[in-house]
């Protein structure tokens, strides 16, 4: 088996396809309004479905977590340090809810974590620290 993407269950497709797509750039190749919306970074999948039309596809309930949730990350990549902190500083600007300022971890890395509009954690960072 060969990883193409992954998916996020979403209760506001539009907030949701409005972060991905105008705060950190991935591109989208369907409508806000669309059940299931597919939006690509860098070559990999990143798919957004709505809870509610997924629950009817499968004929099923699920529970979702609410609010700040640590059940995963996705995790972006800068060129360096100083990007790091340009990223968050924009990114919070444009309404992300930061998480985690920039800082420098023991192991060298400068990271940040925001939090997309349904709360789930988006990690930036970089090994690298200048260009």
């Amino acid at each position: 088996m060969k990883l193409d993407g992954f998916g996020i269950m979403a209760d506001d497709m539009a907030a949701m396809i409005r972060f991905y797509r105008d705060v950190l750039g991935f591109d989208i190749k369907e409508d806000e309004n669309a059940a299931n919306v597919f939006l690509e970074k860098d070559g990999t999948l990143f798919l957004l479905y709505r809870k509610t039309d997924f629950e009817k596809m499968a004929g099923r309930k699920f529970t979702y977590c609410s609010g700040i949730n640590g059940h995963y990350e996705i995790a972006l990549s800068v060129e360096n340090y100083a990007a790091v902190d340009k990223a968050y500083a924009e990114i919070t600007a444009a309404g992300a809810q930061g998480i985690l300022e920039p800082v420098t971890e023991p192991w060298g890395q400068r990271t940040c974590y925001v939090a997309d509009p349904e709360g789930n954690l988006v990690e930036i960072g970089s090994f690298v620290k200048e260009s």
